[in-house]
C-alpha cells in the first residue's frame, strides 16, 4: 500500500470506497442526462406555465424528477465516502462538509422534487380539463407548490448547501489523495454555485450562466472524484 495513502484513508472503508465511487459515477452521468432533457423545455415562471409545460412535456419531466430523486439519494453513499477518505487531512471541516451535502438532501426532496412531482400530477389534470373554470381551479391549487419551486429562499436552503459542501470537500482534496484536476473542478463548481445563489437575488441572467456552468462541473467533478474513488477499493 502506497505510505500517502495509507496516512490519509481508512482501510477498513474499502467497501464504502466502492459504493462512494460507483455511486459518484452514476451521479455524473446522471447529471448529464439530466441536463439533456432540461435544456430543451427550460424552467417556466408561474404556475400555469408550469402546468403547461409539465402536460406538454409530461414524460421529459417525469425523467428529470426521477433521476433528480435519485442523485440526491446517491449524495449519501459519496459524502460518506469522501468524509472517510479524507477525515485524516481535515476531520472538522470534513464533517462541516459532509453535513452541508446531508442538509442538501434533506431539503431538496421536500422542497423541490415533490413540490415539481406534485405540478406534474396537476399538470395532467390541466390537460385533461373540460373548460376554463376547471382549469382556472387547477391553477390556483398550482399556485402554492409553483411559489415554492420559484422562490430564491428554496433555491438558498437547497443549492447553496450543496455549493458550500462541494466547495469544503475540494478545498480538502487539494491536500489530499485526489488530483489537483478533481479539487480545483470542485472549488470553482462550489463558487459558481454560491455565485448563482447570490445573484439570484439581483442579476437573474447571472444566475442562470452559473447554474448551468456549475452544473456542468459538478458532472464532471463527480465522474473525476468517483472514478478515483473506485481506484482506492481495487488498491488497497
Amino acid at each position: 500500500m502506497n505510505e500517502k495513502i495509507q496516512f490519509t484513508i481508512d482501510p477498513q472503508g474499502k467497501w464504502l470506497y466502492r459504493v462512494g465511487g460507483i455511486a459518484a459515477i452514476v451521479l455524473g452521468i446522471s447529471y448529464f442526462v439530466i441536463i439533456a432533457l432540461y435544456v430543451p423545455v427550460g424552467r417556466p415562471s408561474g404556475a400555469e406555465a408550469w402546468l403547461k409545460s409539465l402536460a406538454e412535456h409530461s414524460t421529459r419531466w417525469a425523467a428529470i424528477i426521477g433521476l433528480d430523486v435519485l442523485t440526491d439519494f446517491l449524495l449519501v453513499p459519496v459524502a460518506l465516502s469522501f468524509y472517510l477518505a479524507l477525515k485524516g487531512i481535515n476531520k472538522s471541516v470534513m464533517l462541516m462538509a459532509t453535513a452541508f451535502v446531508g442538509l442538501f438532501v434533506i431539503l431538496d426532496l421536500p422542497l423541490t422534487w415533490i413540490n415539481i412531482a406534485s405540478l406534474l400530477a396537476l399538470g395532467s389534470h390541466y390537460a385533461a380539463a373540460a373548460n376554463d373554470a376547471q382549469r382556472e381551479v387547477i391553477v390556483t391549487v398550482a399556485m402554492y407548490p409553483s411559489s415554492i419551486v420559484e422562490s430564491n429562499l428554496t433555491f438558498v436552503y437547497n443549492s447553496l448547501t450543496l455549493a458550500i459542501g462541494i466547495l469544503m470537500t475540494s478545498l480538502v482534496m487539494l491536500k489530499g489523495i485526489f488530483n489537483k484536476a478533481t479539487a480545483y473542478v470542485g472549488v470553482v463548481t462550489g463558487v459558481l454555485g454560491i455565485v448563482a445563489v447570490s445573484s439570484s437575488f439581483f442579476a437573474s441572467s447571472v444566475s442562470n450562466v452559473s447554474i448551468i456552468l456549475a452544473s456542468l462541473l459538478t458532472m464532471v467533478w463527480a465522474l473525476f472524484a468517483g472514478f478515483r474513488l473506485y481506484q482506492l477499493s481495487q488498491h488497497m
